[in-house]
């Protein structure tokens, strides 16, 4: 009785090539879902801050990653001056900056 069972699951030969494509499928399937929920977010971040970076300009009201709010008075290839008071500058990389300050914003404070 054990012999039939074992030529039973022997028997077949076409059937072992395509399992062995399913056991991939799973891996492929979380590769896609990693690259659609964590890789392609975070690629599409990382432009916008290079865009926002680029498109610096004197006179921009920024805030910086650390919350401290500014106004961009020099910029330098890796640096950037900020005058955040009458009399105080301080000089920091770009990659510090978080965001643009909008005008509405400049109301608020």
């Amino acid at each position: 009785m054990m012999d039939s069972i074992a030529w039973a699951e022997g028997a077949g030969g076409g059937g072992s090539g395509s399992s062995s494509l399913l056991t991939f499928v799973p891996f492929i399937l979380i590769f896609v879902i990693f690259y659609f929920l964590l890789i392609r977010p975070q690629q599409k971040k990382q432009k916008e801050v290079k865009a926002l970076l680029d498109a610096l300009k004197k006179g921009d009201k920024i805030v910086t990653t650390s919350g401290i709010w500014g106004t961009v008075v020099n910029l330098g290839k890796e640096t950037v001056t900020l005058q955040i008071a009458d009399n105080a500058k301080i000089k920091l990389q770009r990659e510090n900056i978080a965001r643009v300050r909008g005008e509405d914003e400049d109301k608020d404070a």
